[in-house]
């Protein structure tokens, strides 16, 4: 329960910290999402750091490794695991394993936003007006 209790706040620091980034760099752009690019990349960055500094240097116990990455990153941003996950795959020479992570996050995740999308119209177009 504890290690839940501070995913949980670590989430709520990363989510407050990914709006307020985020914000804080969008405001300066129009046509390209350069606040979530920031925020993606920002949190790739502290995800290694902090994952490599508990691997190597074995400088964050557990419970402060768990509240970092999963709950502060987590909510800042999953392209953090994602990109440290994939880099792994490059590290352990795992080269097939990496470009099919890497293409089937991307393609796929590209293809859920549509599919969400094509649900969201179905259900506002009333084919499913009447369920639940």
């Amino acid at each position: 329960m504890y290690t839940i209790i501070l995913i949980g706040i670590g989430g709520f620091i990363g989510a407050i910290l990914r709006y307020t980034i985020g914000g804080w760099v969008q405001d300066n752009f129009v046509s390209f999402p350069f606040g979530t690019l920031a925020v993606n990349i920002l949190g790739s960055f502290f995800l290694g750091l902090v994952m490599y500094l508990s691997e190597y240097q074995g400088i964050f116990n557990e419970e402060t490794r768990v509240f970092l990455t999963i709950g502060i990153l987590g909510a800042f941003t999953t392209l953090s695991t994602f990109s440290y996950e994939s880099f792994r795959l490059l590290d352990n020479s795992n080269i097939m394993l990496l470009v099919i992570n890497i293409v089937a996050t991307v393609v796929l995740s590209i293809f859920a936003v549509y599919l969400g999308k094509t649900v969201a119209l179905s259900l506002t177009s009333g084919l499913w007006r009447g369920i639940g």
